[in-house]
């Protein structure tokens, strides 16, 4: 196929929120050919996926808007059509089947009423017409091709009852069922473990290869744009700042911020005393212009890499002191019913006997394939989840004696980041309140204008910015990096 499957023509999407309008997307140009994987890179609040929300049309309005473009779908040379000029039913025609999307969020991308099979067939049945009996055996291969467990049951189950990462397979067979001339796939692996996500990378090509499929893949991860993409996007606040082929982007990138995110990446071969950040790399000249900056070589040089035995001596005074948090014989065990009566038969052990310790300071990784329990055992230790049997003894106190009051008053003290901040934070307040909400829950500073002037700085801290506390509501995060909120945890 020689013309472009997909052209995006000078694409302008903006939000409205209390009076003011911000561009997301501002006046972007790309075409993704047949067979072609274009990857988009870039950080969060860069346009990414409001690009992609774009192209399938999913804006909501208000508050967002597509002012002005063209998104042109040609699958054959007779046949092109802009999709901003078709009604909401003709899109339908075409989304899910010609062009489909992997979202970033399966928890609020799942109908959480509807068993996860059906959310399938429902599609399979709108888009191919097919009979029941071959639409629950075509969900059943694909939830085998993308390597979920038990398949029969995943059908029957409820979006709550899997793991993060269950979910985001889900979502991908979702969007591959019909087979699409074009996959948006949004941070499709992010919920994944490296085994799998290697398979389903796999799996992607394969399709790719036998169907024709173009893939537009959007990811943090600049090795995976690395292993997948042909050609690649650089996007920043809104705009293109760079594009080309793959290898191009990546041996000899042209603009600074392309050169800040590749400097970035952390080194696995070694352990810096600061890891660089893209502002590092960058800056602003007098016309407004980012620009590289200069004596950048210092942040990759040798002085900034910790030496084995400065390792060892930092380990042998962080072991020296008494354990912050000790997890004893931890279990967390649900019961499966059967028959009439509903009797236990059996146990699915989430979390079995599990041991370990954590010193003041340190940095204890948790690592595991999707559905091994990672995320059952920390919401257990904060008795989101009451546990089974064990011990959670943090800084001497057993928390399983506490009260729920108690426990209430100690969880500024012991924090968590949720996996999926759309279902953390509360939609109906500004995302400025959210943080400050917590505060004044805890007695935290002397008043309101105090807790203020906290969430401002927290909110520079991540690279957010400050306005965000007063015009930015929840159905905007998407577009402007992510941020958590509940009992005192922040992201």
């Amino acid at each position: 196929m020689d013309h472009p499957l997909l052209q995006v023509k000078d694409l302008v999407t903006g939000f409205y929120s209390d009076g003011h309008y911000s561009k997301a997307v501002n006046s972007i140009s790309f075409s993704l050919k047949s067979g072609e994987t274009l990857g988009i890179v870039g950080e969060s609040g860069s346009g990414k996926s409001v690009t992609s929300l774009s192209i399938m049309r999913l804006i909501a309005s208000p508050p967002g808007k597509i002012e002005s473009g063209q998104i042109i779908f040609q699958k054959d040379e007779s046949t092109s059509v802009d999709l901003l000029k078709l009604g909401n039913k003709e899109m339908c025609s075409y989304r899910g089947k010609d062009i489909a999307m992997i979202f970033q969020e399966p928890m609020t991308s799942l109908n959480p009423v509807i068993k996860c099979g059906k959310q399938i067939t429902e599609a399979l049945r709108l888009h191919l017409k097919i009979s029941q009996k071959q639409a629950y055996q075509r969900t059943i291969d694909l939830f085998n091709e993308v390597q979920l467990p038990r398949p029969e049951q995943i059908f029957n189950s409820y979006p709550h009852q899997l793991s993060g990462g269950q979910k985001q397979r889900v979502m991908i067979a979702m969007a591959m069922s019909c087979n699409p001339s074009v996959l948006i796939a949004d941070e499709p692996t992010t919920a994944l473990d490296v085994t799998v996500q290697k398979a389903i990378l796999s799996l992607m090509k394969q399709l790719q290869q036998k169907h024709g499929m173009s893939i537009i893949f959007i990811t943090h991860d600049l090795g995976v744009i690395a292993e997948i993409a042909d050609n690649v996007l650089v996007m920043y606040k809104g705009n293109i700042v760079e594009e080309g082929r793959v290898e191009e982007i990546f041996k000899d990138p042209k603009h600074p911020y392309t050169k800040g995110l590749l400097a970035c990446r952390p080194p696995l071969d070694k352990r810096l005393n600061y890891l660089p950040v893209v502002a590092d790399f960058m800056e602003t000249n007098g016309d407004g212009i980012l620009i590289e900056k200069e004596n950048t070589e210092e942040l990759l040089s040798a002085k900034n890499i910790i030496s084995r035995q400065q390792r060892e001596d930092m380990h042998q005074r962080l072991y020296a002191e008494e354990p912050l948090l000790e997890i004893r014989n931890l279990k967390k065990w649900y019961p499966v019913r059967k028959g009439l009566l509903r009797k236990v038969a059996q146990h699915v052990k989430a979390v079995d006997d599990v041991n370990f310790l954590v010193y003041p300071g340190e940095t204890l990784g948790l690592v595991g394939e999707s559905g091994c329990g990672k995320t059952t055992l920390g919401r257990t230790i904060l008795r989101l989840i009451e546990p089974t049997d064990g011990k959670i003894i943090y800084n001497g106190k057993d928390l399983l004696s506490l009260s729920s009051g108690e426990m209430r008053r100690l969880r500024k003290d012991i924090q968590i980041i949720f996996q999926d901040p759309y279902s953390s934070l509360n939609p109906r307040i500004t995302v400025g309140m959210a943080i400050l909400e917590p505060m004044r829950v805890h007695g935290m500073y002397k008043n309101d204008k105090e807790r203020k002037q906290k969430v401002l700085e927290l909110l520079e801290k991540v690279g957010l910015d400050k306005n965000i506390f007063i015009v930015i509501r929840m159905s905007l995060v998407a577009g402007k990096g992510n941020v958590c909120a509940l009992h005192g945890h922040w992201r």
